[in-house]
């Protein structure tokens, strides 16, 4: 077999998975401005890598409560989305799953446990969301999915 690299050398760089949490409050989102190498300053929900051998619900309760503090319930699979970030410092490919869940107790305020990783949390409304959008998150919204359909 030939290999699958497009790079010219070296194994082929593999796709990550990723999950995003659309944490709803009545009717709206809970996103941060993300201070990462991937996206930076774009705006984003909760989310991060999928561990080995971990479920998409374990994903997402753990991801929301190391960035928020939040403690979330009623997670459900929403769809999946394929980007590749070619214009990134470095390229990557990700396949990024995407859940809704609602919070455990509605009384919670959100906290930036990550300074380093998100500038902080706020709620928006899905039809009102800042700009610009990290991509995969982009690419659900221009499809014309709502999480609140």
């Amino acid at each position: 077999m030939g290999s699958r690299s497009r790079s010219g050398g070296g194994a082929a760089a593999e796709p990550k998975v990723g999950l995003g949490v659309v944490v709803v409050k009545g009717e709206t989102v809970l996103m941060g401005r993300r201070r990462s190498s991937i996206g930076a300053s774009t705006f984003a929900v909760p989310g991060g890598h999928l561990e080995f051998g971990e479920s998409f619900e374990d994903c997402a309760k753990r991801e929301v409560k190391e960035e928020t503090g939040l403690d979330i319930e009623k997670i459900e699979f929403l769809t999946a989305t394929n980007t590749v970030f070619l214009d990134e410092p470095r390229p990557a490919h990700y396949v990024t799953i995407f859940v809704r869940a609602v919070l455990a107790n509605p009384q919670q305020e959100a906290q930036n446990l990550e300074p380093e990783k998100c500038d902080g949390w706020s709620w928006y409304g899905w039809n009102d969301l800042p700009k610009p959008l990290f991509r995969p998150l982009e690419t659900l919204v221009e499809s014309g999915f709502s999480p609140f359909k």
